[in-house]
């Protein structure tokens, strides 16, 4: 066998005793080369490296035990168990298999001496342990002790612990420290993290020597930062190739612009008019734009996109707006074409129900250039949509969509033809950590001044033992000529389980108030019928809209002043803050209603309280980022930037400045370092970083 190459080069076949099936184990894994099983490092350890007496045995702890067999019996007989009692002259212990073989018991008969390993209980008996791991022992010669820490690893079905540990010790013998020193990083990056290697971190919590925290902290956070670094340059890399490629010159037309805003009916807040221009200014660089548009809930950004799209238009490109829903898409449709009509801009919806002579209409004006501004759903990036000359894409709600989908929107430019601005936007404030990591591929802008006539929403918790007190309350409020939301929530993914929940609160709503006229939406109705119950609502022709969260975004209705949310814990406080952006959009009092169903956990009553105290997104966002992780704000949109292996966002946010520092020293200073660190942290995955 090799002993001295590189692991990053190292295949699987190398492992001795690794056959197809053990292979495609560690592949289900993650691991399919050297470099990937040292990185599968241990979610536990064990200690091993003492006995402890029988005698002092504690219930609920884990031991290291040896004694002499004193009998081995089968019991019970409704649910059989093979007993081995064993006793070191302190104490005895049962030793309990529910699960054994005729071989075993033959086996365990025939011990004098046995060492195992597991956690005390309390049995009928005595105390106990079961299904430990056990070895014979030699009757004369005592056998030697671990000398460190035993590894316990994430595994799958198959795939014992014992043969993770072999696999792992093999490549460390491979991985020679030698053949790191093409990996060291530069010197003075992170001097607090740099004088550990690598190498010396990979080793020291695979084969720790002893239970130091701090030791085994040390080595993870180095090399957390080497992945957060990593996957920093990955996005820093794709930046740099991007913006060497030429994109369309796009032009706002003054007159034009002059004109559009002049037909508006609200004027532009200063952060609106702030971000306008730092999107003109990448659209007429020539460079592809790579801007992330941030705004809180009724911050504005739909008006900034509609003048990104008129510079499009007026230089003669087509734009491609891409929204995660269809009612999301229908509501952009009319309000992009209301605006832009007036400055002779064709807009067409193409939506995934548009069937038919309609669907062929659309995909003819798209494909001849008859439509400048394109909006739809995950329609949009089908193969039989055709570009004539696409210029902008805008992704709404980037992260409700899959990686795939915003590069195959991309990829709907012509091979040969300059590659098109990208605008995406968020209406869910991205906290600053995650930001500066995961969003290192784009210029940011954000809008932080909402428009005037925006109120102020009430929010209050109550349970739902509360429910008709509610009811009546609801009542009154649509007596003052008001209107009101009911959202209902389901635990269950299912869309159905979501729309027979809402029908259902539609039907008992109407039975109690019978003199209210009340609507029911939900994400299966057809797009006619969704447009149908939405113009009515906004009309005023009806009271109560009882929905699922499909209306968590871009529904805007300024006589609805009141929303009821119920179990509101089971969402997120991204969510729970969009949903409540729906009220408050017009005159009059705004109230936000979270009917929890108690009792609430600790953490629920935590959660719903930050939203209760807090109404700014960004606030909120962050809170939210500690208490559920990052992977509610990056969704998908990197394969592997929410599946860190190491690095945990919120136990090593301290570490992000330091590594956006690092990343900017290593792409001027030494560029030869940034392939094999991609390479080895972010992989197969890099092509997807940019998307």
């Amino acid at each position: 066998m090799a002993t001295s190459r590189r692991p990053d080069g190292v295949s699987l076949d190398n492992l001795q005793g690794a056959g197809t099936k053990t292979l495609s184990r560690l592949n289900k894994l993650g691991i399919f080369k050297l470099q990937d099983l040292l990185l599968h490092l241990p979610i536990r350890y064990e200690d091993r490296t003492r006995l402890t007496p029988l005698g002092a045995l504690q219930p609920g702890q884990p031991a290291l035990v040896e004694g002499g067999v004193a009998f081995t019996d089968v019991a019970g007989t409704s649910r059989r168990s093979l007993i081995c009692r064993i006793s070191d002259g302190t104490g005895f212990l049962d030793l309990r298999f529910f699960h054994f073989r005729p071989e075993q018991l033959r086996a365990l008969s025939s011990l004098r001496r046995i060492r195992c390993f597991g956690e005390v209980r309390v049995g009928v008996h005595g105390l106990e342990m079961i299904h430990p791991q056990y070895e014979a022992l030699p009757e004369t010669a005592p056998a030697p002790l671990e000398t460190g820490l035993t590894p316990v690893y994430p595994t799958t079905d198959g795939l014992s612990q014992q043969s993770l540990r072999r696999f792992v010790a093999q490549a460390l013998r491979l991985a020679e420290p030698e053949h790191e020193k093409s990996f060291r990083l530069p010197p003075r990056l992170a001097p607090e993290l740099d004088a550990l290697s690598w190498w010396d971190a990979v080793r020291t919590l695979h084969r720790p020597m002893d239970d130091c925290p701090k030791a085994l902290e040390r080595a993870r956070r180095r090399l957390a930062y080497e992945e957060l670094l990593a996957h920093h340059l990955s996005l820093a890399r794709f930046r740099q190739e991007i913006r060497r490629r030429s994109a369309p010159v796009l032009n706002t037309d003054e007159a034009i612009k002059t004109t559009f805003q002049s037909g508006l009916p609200f004027s532009l807040t200063g952060a609106q008019r702030r971000v306008i221009g730092e999107i003109e200014s990448d659209l007429r660089s020539g460079r592809p734009m790579l801007r992330l548009l941030q705004g809180d809930v009724g911050s504005g950004k739909t008006i900034v996109a509609a003048h990104a799209a008129l510079a499009a238009a007026s230089s003669g490109w087509q734009t491609a707006l891409m929204a995660p829903t269809e009612l999301l898409a229908e509501q952009h449709f009319h309000t992009f074409s209301g605006w832009l009509e007036s400055s002779g801009v064709t807009t067409t919806l193409l939506t995934g129900k548009i069937k038919g002579q309609g669907r062929r209409e659309a995909l003819a004006a798209i494909a001849s250039g008859a439509t400048a501004l394109v909006i739809g759903t995950h329609a949009l990036f089908q193969d039989a949509v055709e570009f004539h000359r696409l210029g902008l894409t805008i992704i709404d709600e980037q992260h409700r969509f899959g990686v795939h989908q915003r590069l195959a929107l991309r990829d709907k430019a012509h091979p040969l033809a300059a590659l098109p601005h990208q605008l995406v936007m968020t209406a869910t404030p991205i906290p600053r950590t995650l930001a500066i990591l995961g969003y290192a591929d784009l210029d940011c802008s954000v809008l932080d001044e909402l428009p005037p006539g925006r109120t102020p929403v009430v929010t209050r918790l109550i349970p739902s033992t509360r429910r008709g007190e509610i009811i009546d309350r609801i009542a009154n409020w649509i007596a003052r000529g008001r209107q009101a939301y009911w959202v209902c929530t389901l635990i269950d993914e299912s869309e159905a389980l979501q729309c027979e929940a809402a029908a259902n609160t539609a039907a008992s709503l109407a039975q109690t108030l019978p003199g209210l006229r009340i609507r029911l939406l939900h994400g299966r109705m057809s797009a006619a019928e969704k447009d149908g119950v939405m113009r009515e609502f906004k009309a005023g022709e009806s009271d109560i809209l009882v929905a699922t969260t499909v209306i968590e975004v871009g529904v805007d209705v300024p006589n609805a002043g009141l929303m009821i949310i119920e179990n509101p814990e089971r969402l997120g406080l991204a969510q729970l803050h969009q949903l409540r952006g729906r009220v408050g959009r017009g005159p009059g009092d705004a109230y936000c209603i979270l009917l929890y169903q108690p009792p609430l956990s600790a953490i629920g009553r935590e959660r719903l309280k930050i939203l209760k105290d807090s109404s700014d997104g960004f606030a909120i966002a962050e809170r939210d980022l500690r208490l559920r992780g990052p992977g509610e704000f990056l969704g998908v949109r990197q394969t592997g930037l929410a599946r860190f292996r190491i690095a945990d966002l919120t136990r090593d946010a301290d570490l992000i400045e330091t590594v956006s520092a690092s990343a900017e020293r290593v792409l001027e200073h030494h560029p030869e370092l940034v392939a094999p660190l991609i390479d080895r942290w972010v992989g197969r995955g890099v092509h997807y970083a940019g998307a």
